[in-house]
């Protein structure tokens, strides 16, 4: 695992802490003269590969309010670094923090917090020391810039809220309004005696508040607002004693212990102070805004990227691996399915010669009787049977009782002996021609009707044979009992049954065809 160490960086002394889950190591301590820089160069020696990152707890910072247009990407990074550069004499170390949208009559502008160091000369020579080491940077930030997130950790829920806690470098105030920081500042406290802490922390409070008050950061006729006081360990009944509520601020007092259990944070450097917290949150969530640039942040971001690009091979070889191995029991289930496969073929190839053996001699091959087999069946499908045409006609006969049945003749012929109408003839170019087909003719009378009834008769005829036409059978030839000839007279069996007393004759000749 990738060690992550974190320099804090006060007035008088330098820490550099291991930063673990739960807990903090204290690696190395500095002094902030030359020897003690000279002292982290040999350091970084030994410290290849390792993640580093600065919180300065320093006095002298730098916070400006300004308002801009409302911008993205390039246009906007542009401005701020105009802005920035305008502001400040060195940029190396500024940063402009958003503070939200203002809505106004004429536009949409950004409200921008700039903020950098009076005195950046004090942080310069130790990120010098880490580029010349090669070490990777992840960031330079302020404990200012990690108050936001102590807060809210701390369980502040106020939009306006004032974080004081007692570090090593001295009191440290943080105005943060709505989860953002607008202002910041550290006091030194030097030899104060802990029982005058407490009231020290009072009166410079409302100092703070009034400054804020003078610079408009802060509503005269705001209520009261929180102050959130991380007090030192056993010290907490003393403060709450001293701090008092009154009509413009509200106290609520942490022991440090408390704070410590709320960022689960369970082991600490002995004597550390309040900055451990903000060191802890440095490491594990370090805030998206700080002060180094991308150029001195080059070794981390590669770092970055490399470790992106090893974690989306690891993917793609866990993706893989699991692809592999759904193939591989594919492969296995094909494999067990082609051997039942071959076991089925080997039993059947043995009933087969089973069967065979029974077989008698035969002067022929065994494909010969197959071929005889196969024309046999087929042979048998295209045979036909009078008894379906018969249950056929029948069931016509019985809806038309009038019709009384004379001759019913069945036969098997070829198209060419019978006299198809043009209407049922086979079109040209049929892919399958007609071989056979099923014939049936139908002779009988009409009765129940009049028999000089010329339509109604042939009403009876034609509505017969159209209700023959189903069931496969089509028909082929109707004979009425008479016809119109071409001059117009009628023929036909007419005369010769008013004078016998017979009902009319007519023929119907069905045809099936067979596949």
């Amino acid at each position: 695992m990738t060690k992550r160490l974190i320099l804090y960086l006060s007035a008088d002394e330098h820490y550099l802490y291991r930063a673990e889950r739960t807990a903090l190591e204290l690696e190395g301590k500095f002094s902030a003269d030359e020897a003690g820089l000279n002292a982290f160069r040999e350091y970084l020696r030994s410290a290849q590969g390792a993640l580093f990152a600065v919180l300065a707890d320093l006095a002298g910072e730098d916070f400006h309010e300004e308002q801009i247009p409302y911008l993205r990407g390039a246009d906007r990074e542009a401005l701020l670094a105009r802005r920035l550069a305008q502001r400040y004499r060195d940029t190396r170390l500024a940063a402009a923090l958003s503070l939200g949208q203002v809505l106004t009559p004429e536009r949409r502008n950004e409200r921008v917090l700039l903020a950098s160091f009076t005195n950046t000369q004090q942080l310069s020579q130790w990120l010098d020391a880490l580029e010349e080491a090669g070490a990777r940077l992840a960031g330079v930030y302020s404990t200012a810039l990690v108050a936001p997130a102590l807060a809210a950790a701390l369980g502040a829920r106020d939009a306006r809220v004032l974080l004081v806690s007692a570090n090593r470098a001295g009191l440290r105030q943080c105005y943060i309004e709505k989860g953002r920081l607008r202002f910041a500042r550290l006091e030194r406290i030097g030899e104060l005696a802990p029982e005058a802490l407490a009231g020290f922390v009072r009166s410079e409070t409302q100092r703070l508040v009034q400054y804020l008050i003078t610079l408009r950061a802060l509503a005269r006729e705001a209520g009261p607002m929180q102050v959130l006081v991380i007090a030192p360990p056993g010290r907490r009944a003393a403060f709450e004693q001293a701090l008092h509520a009154d009509g413009r601020l509200t106290f609520r007092t942490i022991d440090y212990a408390d704070a410590q259990r709320a960022l689960k944070l369970r082991r600490l450097p002995e004597g550390a102070a309040a900055e451990a917290l903000f060191v802890h949150l440095a490491a594990q969530k370090p805030p998206r805004q700080q002060f180094a640039n991308r150029d001195e942040r080059r070794r981390y971001l590669l770092w970055q990227l490399q470790r992106a690009i090893v974690g989306a091979g690891a993917a793609a070889f866990c993706l893989c691996a699991l692809v592999g191995g759904s193939r591989s029991l594919d492969v296995i289930n094909v494999r067990t399915a082609t051997a039942e496969q071959r076991e089925l073929a080997r039993s059947a190839a043995q009933q087969y010669q089973r069967i065979t053996s029974s077989f008698p001699v035969t002067d022929t091959s065994t494909e010969n009787l197959k071929a005889a087999v196969v024309e046999f069946r087929r042979i048998a499908e295209r045979s036909s049977n009078p008894e379906p045409a018969f249950i056929h006609i029948s069931r016509v006969l019985q809806k038309y009782p009038q019709v009384e049945l004379d001759a019913l003749r069945w036969s098997v012929g070829k198209p060419g002996e019978v006299r198809l109408p043009t209407a049922r003839t086979q079109p040209q170019g049929a892919a399958e021609p007609i071989d056979t087909m099923v014939l049936v003719e139908i002779s009988g009378r009409v009765n129940a009707t009049q028999r000089n009834d010329y339509r109604g008769i042939t009403a009876q005829v034609q509505s017969f044979a159209s209700a023959l036409v189903g069931a496969g059978y089509e028909l082929v030839r109707t004979q009425l009992p008479f016809d119109v000839t071409s001059e117009g007279v009628l023929s036909g069996d007419i005369g010769g049954s008013a004078e016998s007393g017979e009902a009319p004759r007519f023929t119907v000749v069905l045809g099936r065809r067979l596949r």
